[in-house]
């Protein structure tokens, strides 16, 4: 029990230091994109964000519904990204959390502040008077729009993830493999060879 909270309670801490982290480049890099452009470039930063918060949640769902056993005849074929497509899923857990409530949230709420923005400049742009009922109904207009598409999108995206889980996790597995070959980028660990080297150790 004490090693289950344990382990809980470190994953908990590291995945809230990577979220504080990743919100904070997105934060800053989504202003910097917005700082000066036209509002309509500004809605398709937006729309872009919103995109990467439905693509992570799919890609989240797809590792929690996707079955390994096929990618291990592929793996024994040495199938580009098959072996790195079974660690997706057997750490499912951890990389949906990652996928959907780190990179989801963040996208969510950068989105939001994003869309703020967009309405500021779409009002400086056209005149409109600040605090007025078109002020209003602009950002609650854009704002609904925003978080219907990003509502809509993830539902569409959850079915298609859960059809195709197989096809999803392999094309992850793909660029998983590539990061780590070509710039030495580990995502997510094989802890299968450090089981086998701790019992090879017990063993002698």
């Amino acid at each position: 029990m004490k090693e289950v909270v344990h382990k809980s309670m470190k994953w908990s801490i590291t995945i809230a230091v990577i979220t504080f982290v990743l919100a904070a480049i997105f934060s800053i890099a989504s202003n910097g994109a917005l700082h000066g452009v036209s509002w309509t470039f500004g809605l398709i930063i937006v729309l872009f964000i919103a995109m990467i918060g439905i693509i992570f949640d799919m890609i989240g769902i797809a590792a929690t519904a996707a079955n390994e056993v096929p990618f291990h005849s592929m793996a024994a074929r040495k199938i580009y990204g098959a072996k790195h497509s079974i660690r997706i899923i057997r750490n499912a857990d951890r990389f949906a959390s990652f996928c959907n409530d780190v990179i989801g949230d963040i996208s969510g709420i950068i989105s939001g502040t994003a869309t703020t923005l967009v309405v500021i400049q779409l009002a400086q742009s056209n005149d409109i008077a600040n605090n007025s009922p078109l002020d209003y109904a602009l950002n609650v207009g854009l704002t609904s729009l925003i978080a219907a598409i990003t509502v809509g999108g993830k539902a569409f995206g959850k079915t298609f993830a859960i059809t195709y889980s197989r096809n999803i996790i392999f094309q992850v597995g793909k660029v998983l493999q590539f990061l780590e070959e070509k710039i030495h980028l580990t995502i997510i660990k094989d802890h299968k060879k450090k089981q086998t080297k701790t019992k090879s150790k017990k063993r002698k």
